[in-house]
């Protein structure tokens, strides 16, 4: 099961006036789940995102973008499950575009005014027989208050559905924030993450919109890690409908703003850290802390390295305190002038190394408290700058194995 992550409750995923969501059982990997989602959009709804940096990015990130740099505004984004349309040449391009003109035409806009998304098994061809039969049942499905079906939906591995919702006060007008998120395994983004997407009410400048997913992004889709493998698929689209009475934010600089991008970040640190906990097979939701860099990209570089290392996943899985494994990730993560005399590593409250060795205050009993816990965290301190980052990441178990050794059967 998860790790202290329960799913949403049927009224905590708050509607975002301005955006109507559908879904459907299309059949399209096995029969009798949703597995297809329609988001239509306010004609002035704004839609910013962020994609994967996988160099064999899936056909439907393709158009995505294409349709999104087009200027021609967004009426709605499309999902399915099931089916990544990765790997899959110019016939998964021509199912993504097909996929677009359907939903068009069902809503009376522009082709290139639909996003696609799809994820799930790679290098398979898209059933899109299945999928155009199934949307209109989600378009005669729409409504506002559709988000707990809606991450249902967009389920693949996933033990539980992702959403928060949050409500800030912007001139004294409420404004509305709601997300959803799919992923659990082949997560190590490199811009978001799998398919996340965040919608409000504010209006916002689209170039603002786009600031601020990349600053969300950062701040949290890309802080995680459950296996190393980056998606051919990730993506992460926040949308401002502009239905809420708040005034306009049309300027990166004010107190709007910064409340609106603090709201939207909270709101992605929760669902990126929820993949985490819903990690395949994991048992453990460990934060990596390093402090004290010179830069913060040493002091991610240094946090991804043990995040991804087997070895360190497969001991915490075991609660078995063989620290040594975390220097060892240390070591290796790439800072070449890194003096591990002034490095001291804790675990929870527990002083680990210093002094580029075990810590002679350091008991086993301790380590083993710790790592029977299932919220664990790492603190490496470099004692070389003022520099920070973070990371999440779990355990690897039994199950992890299982579930990606029969992923597609």
């Amino acid at each position: 099961m998860p790790v202290n992550l329960q799913p949403p409750a049927a009224g905590a995923l708050l509607p975002v006036h301005g955006m109507l969501l559908g879904t459907a059982e299309a059949s399209i990997k096995k029969p009798g789940r949703k597995d297809l989602l329609v988001m239509q959009l306010d004609s002035q709804a704004a839609v910013a995102g962020v994609f994967t940096q996988n160099r064999f990015c899936a056909a439907p990130v393709t158009v995505a973008r294409e349709h999104l740099a087009s200027g021609k505004g967004v009426c709605a984004l499309v999902i399915n499950t099931g089916n990544a349309n990765a790997g899959t040449g110019e016939q998964g391009m021509a199912a993504a575009r097909a996929t677009c003109a359907e939903v068009a035409a069902l809503l009376d806009c522009e082709a290139e005014q639909v996003l696609p998304f799809s994820t799930g098994v790679i290098m398979e061809a898209l059933p899109l027989a299945r999928i155009i039969a199934g949307l209109p049942m989600c378009i005669s499905g729409l409504r506002e208050d559709n988000w707990l079906d809606a991450a249902h939906a967009i389920m693949t591995t996933d033990i539980v559905a992702k959403g928060v919702s949050r409500q800030i006060t912007l001139a004294g007008k409420t404004v509305t924030i709601t997300g959803i998120a799919k992923g659990s395994g082949m997560i190590h983004p490199n811009m978001a993450t799998m398919l996340g997407y965040i919608a409000t009410d504010a209006a916002v400048a689209q170039p603002l919109l786009q600031q601020m997913v990349k600053h969300a992004s950062d701040a949290s889709f890309n802080c995680i890690t459950v296996d190393g493998d980056t998606s051919t698929n990730d993506a992460l689209m926040l949308i401002a409908t502009g239905k809420s009475d708040a005034p306009a934010i049309t300027e990166a600089q004010g107190a709007a703003f910064d409340k609106l991008q603090e709201a939207v970040t909270e709101v992605a640190i929760l669902l990126a850290q929820a993949i985490v906990r819903d990690g395949e097979g994991a048992t453990k939701f460990i934060t990596i802390g390093v402090e004290g860099g010179a830069s913060a990209a040493e002091c991610r570089q240094i946090a991804y390295a043990v995040a991804r290392s087997p070895l360190v996943k497969t001991a915490f899985f075991a609660s078995d305190p063989n620290l040594g494994r975390i220097l060892a990730a240390i070591g290796y993560a790439g800072v070449q002038d890194l003096d591990v005399q002034h490095l001291k590593l804790y675990l929870d409250d527990v002083l680990v190394a210093e002094h580029g060795g075990r810590a002679a205050s350091y008991r086993e009993e301790d380590g083993q408290r710790v790592m029977r816990q299932s919220d664990i965290t790492i603190r490496v301190v470099l004692g070389r700058g003022a520099a920070a980052a973070r990371v999440w990441t779990c355990d690897f178990s039994y199950d992890y194995v299982k579930i990606n050794a029969s992923y597609r059967s």
